[in-house]
């Protein structure tokens, strides 16, 4: 293309540009704006994967919302050396899908727990240290009683008060 076509072309979308203003100025019209690139993208209502990451400026993976091993979906947290730290989900469908909450140490051993059990859905509230249970509190699944067990270094069991 020649200078002088260039030229033409500019000069053109330029004119046509200030003509619209002016007759929108003239006419007491706001002119609209131009939509900008993420407003001009077409909005998605799903999004469909088997994992997202969410990761930091190193490009270390902080957060994943996927399935777990064992069939159940979760959102897992990593700490900034990648030990998962936090874990939302639901159980397997083999135990019937229940809700937790895991807190785990740095060891990525569970030290909390927090889930829903038994048929009547009771919440329970398991503290653990290097693996073995140590406390555990929450709602008798078949009477809904409250319940308070202890367990020894040894993993002798004692209970505080109410069955488990």
């Amino acid at each position: 293309m020649s200078k002088a076509s260039v030229m033409a072309v500019v000069c053109g979308f330029a004119g046509g540009l200030m003509g619209a203003w002016f007759l929108g100025h003239l006419a007491g019209l706001r002119i609209p704006q131009l939509p900008t690139v993420a407003a001009a993208a077409t909005q998605q209502d799903v999004i469909v994967a088997r994992r997202i990451q969410l990761i930091d400026g190193a490009g270390r993976s902080r957060a994943e919302i996927a399935m777990s091993p064992d069939g159940g979906p979760g959102i897992f947290f990593y700490d900034s050396s990648g030990r998962n730290r936090l874990v939302l989900g639901l159980y397997s469908p083999a135990e019937q899908e229940y809700p937790f909450v895991v807190l785990n140490d740095t060891h990525q051993q569970a030290a909390g727990i927090f889930r829903l059990f038994g048929g009547q859905e009771t919440p329970v509230v398991v503290l653990k240290h290097g693996g073995h249970d140590r406390s555990i509190y929450g709602l008798n699944p078949q009477s809904t009683d409250p319940f308070l067990v202890n367990y020894s270094g040894n993993g002798r069991k004692n209970s505080v008060f109410g069955d488990f």
